[in-house]
């Protein structure tokens, strides 16, 4: 395989991953809402803990995703096996 094709299959995965941490963290700040927090709110203040959760997933996937993408590029070289999404300008 190329670069190419490392890059790509690398921003699929990459794109997979980020979905997965993404619906995970939404399921279980979910989970945690209803048994801890829901049951102390009133009837009318409830719906207000869903778009929260949802932002809150999203800021949880991508926390988890640049802690990841570091681990990862201090192991792999990625000079070496990966080709530049975006290049410089050519004079």
């Amino acid at each position: 395989m190329n670069k190419k094709v490392n890059t790509l299959l690398f921003i699929l995965g990459a794109t997979v991953f980020n979905i997965l941490v993404t619906v995970l963290g939404f399921a279980g700040l979910m989970l945690l809402y209803i048994k801890f927090i829901m049951p102390f709110l009133p009837e009318e203040g409830r719906a207000w803990g869903f778009p929260l959760i949802f932002i809150g997933a999203i800021v949880l996937s991508f926390v988890v995703y640049r802690f990841v993408l570091k681990l990862l590029l201090k192991k792999v070289d990625a000079g070496k096996y990966f080709d530049p999404i975006f290049s410089g300008r050519r004079r």
